[in-house]
């Protein structure tokens, strides 16, 4: 198993931060729509385990996936 330090973390969490503001300000959604949208996501749960580095992916590619794997889950629930 892998042990991360503090620096880890700190850069993972502004890592959040700017994926948040992008899909923020991609979507034109408030940054609470879309932390609530980030944290509920398998992909932050994935990024956070470090499944396939996703942490290297960049802020728009993670915030476009997310909006995805979101917009998926309302038509899943609506149809």
């Amino acid at each position: 198993m892998i042990t991360h330090d503090e620096a880890f973390y700190a850069i993972l969490e502004a890592k959040y931060a700017r994926i948040i503001s992008a899909l923020a300000e991609l979507h034109s959604i408030s940054t609470e729509d879309a932390m609530d949208m980030f944290y509920n996501s398998q992909t932050s749960q994935l990024i956070e385990e470090g499944v396939s580095d996703l942490h290297c992916r960049s802020d728009k590619y993670l915030a476009e996936e997310i909006w995805q794997e979101h917009t998926e889950k309302q038509q899943q629930s609506n149809g």
